[in-house]
């Protein structure tokens, strides 16, 4: 009886596999529908991979036709299982998990990608497909790409000339900012002036030549006597419109906070520039979204680099090794932190950002564990999930380093790495932009979350 009712059930399964071929769907063994390119992993593609993954983009291939991504199946099922790709490196189990920039796929979308893999990579009816993207022909602001217009002023650096084969260039021009009156900025972007400036300039920073401006100056952190050499505290703390490395998008601050720019005002830009075996002339350009005229913001936001060496210079990395550091940075105000940008250069492995309160208790506000040189994600919180903290806080930046062969970034491992600027040597810090606020403010903040978590509970139950 059973074997009748199992013959039958079989016959059946086969009946209807028969049936889906004929519609063109694709079906397991089991009669089970299976994922195929054209209906189901091309739209993630498109949503989540085409932007970089197109022809003459910064990516190593194409993912536009099935043609171009099969040869990649197994390499892709690999780097999205890892969440390499899409660059969204930070971990997804501490810390904050709300953001208003997350590129990361998600559970469903990574078991769709690896299901289509292991079913071998069929490509399905390509009548499937959905409408094809225009493609990027130029380049394009990400923060145009992800649907928030073009910046209302563009500032331009000169360009430099890099040869092949050279040793690191520090380029640091000036360029003065067209305004006649004061302005705000609601959000800011750097990029390279051409695509293949992408590939030579690793970190470029818009430092603001300031006209009488001093609150620009951020004063609401320390970090202890002694952590900047020849008493050079001043030139350190220079204001920051804004700074970008490889792989990063923009600053989009929080509602209400900006950037004040004041007309007399200039931008000196330091800009890291490395040879990559091809002559390449590029510079940085800096695209501001401004408030309107009359929407001005009570509240500055300060860049901050946290560090995460301890006296910030001190760092050894022997050999075939692994390293960790930890650096110490208090808050002199009540502070919200908007996001969470680590960097590190070749060994760069791993960073953690825990605050340890006042009273003795700690929280641990973001962690990536799988750092990639070629990507400095900036995650930018949530405005209802940017962490806020109390006076007499102290940020703790944990840093972890992979100078072995098992890294694959890493260009020489029988190489001792120290502190320093280049690119074959090392550092640590995590930059998030910083909004003060008064104790009534921070009272109101507090109070205001509380309401809505309490509101939610009760809305839920």
């Amino acid at each position: 009886m059973t074997n009748s009712i199992f013959r039958g059930w079989r016959v059946n399964v086969l009946v209807i596999a028969a049936a889906l071929s004929l519609l063109g769907i694709a079906v397991d063994a089991r009669g089970a529908t299976q994922v195929t390119f054209s209906k189901d992993v091309a739209p993630i593609f498109q949503a989540k991979c085409q932007e970089c993954h197109q022809p003459n983009s910064i990516a190593p291939m194409s993912l536009i036709t099935y043609q171009d991504a099969r040869p990649w199946a197994k390499a892709i099922r690999e780097r999205v299982i890892a969440r390499q790709m899409p660059p969204w490196h930070i971990d997804r189990s501490v810390g904050v998990q709300k953001f208003k920039n997350d590129m990361s796929l998600t559970d469903e979308q990574v078991d769709t990608i690896v299901r289509w893999v292991d079913d071998g990579a069929l490509q399905g009816d390509p009548k499937d497909l959905p409408p094809p993207k225009p493609l990027v022909t130029d380049n394009e602001w990400q923060a145009v790409r992800d649907g928030l217009g073009p910046p209302d002023l563009i500032i331009r650096s000169p360009e430099y000339t890099m040869p092949a084969q050279h040793q690191d260039v520090w380029f640091r021009p000036m360029s003065d900012i067209p305004l006649a009156e004061p302005r705000w900025a609601r959000m800011v972007e750097i990029r390279p002036t051409n695509l293949k400036g992408r590939r030579i300039i690793h970190h470029s920073i818009a430092y603001l030549v300031l006209n009488n401006d001093p609150e620009a100056i951020n004063t609401g952190t320390a970090n202890g006597a002694g952590r900047f050499r020849d008493d050079d505290d001043l030139v350190n703390r220079r204001p920051q419109l804004m700074e970008w490395a490889i792989g990063k998008g923009y600053d989009l601050f929080r509602p209400g906070t900006g950037k004040l720019i004041v007309p007399g005002e200039k931008i000196a830009w330091d800009q890291h520039i490395h040879a990559v075996g091809e002559q390449i002339t590029a510079g940085s350009e800096i695209g501001i979204w401004l408030y309107k005229k009359g929407e001005e913001p009570k509240k500055r936001s300060y860049l901050v680099g946290f560090t995460g060496i301890r006296g910030n210079r001190f760092l050894d990395i022997p050999p075939n090794s692994y390293a960790q550091t930890e650096g110490f940075t208090v808050l002199k105000e009540n502070a919200v932190l908007e996001n969470f940008q680590p960097h590190f250069h070749l060994r760069g492995k791993s960073m953690q950002v825990e605050a340890i309160l006042p009273d003795g208790s700690s929280q641990i506000v973001s962690y990536v564990g799988n750092f990639n040189f070629n990507w400095m994600t900036n995650y930018i919180f949530a405005d209802d999930a940017a962490p806020v903290f109390p006076k007499g806080t102290v940020i703790h930046v944990s840093a972890w380093y992979d100078n072995t062969r098992n890294n694959k970034n890493n260009p020489d491992p029988d190489q001792w790495v120290g502190y320093g600027d280049r690119t074959v040597d090392e550092m640590a810090h995590a930059w998030i932009n910083v909004v003060y606020l008064t104790d009534d403010e921070y009272k109101s903040l507090l109070e205001a979350r509380k309401s809505k978590t309490t509101k939610a509970t009760t809305d839920g139950n």
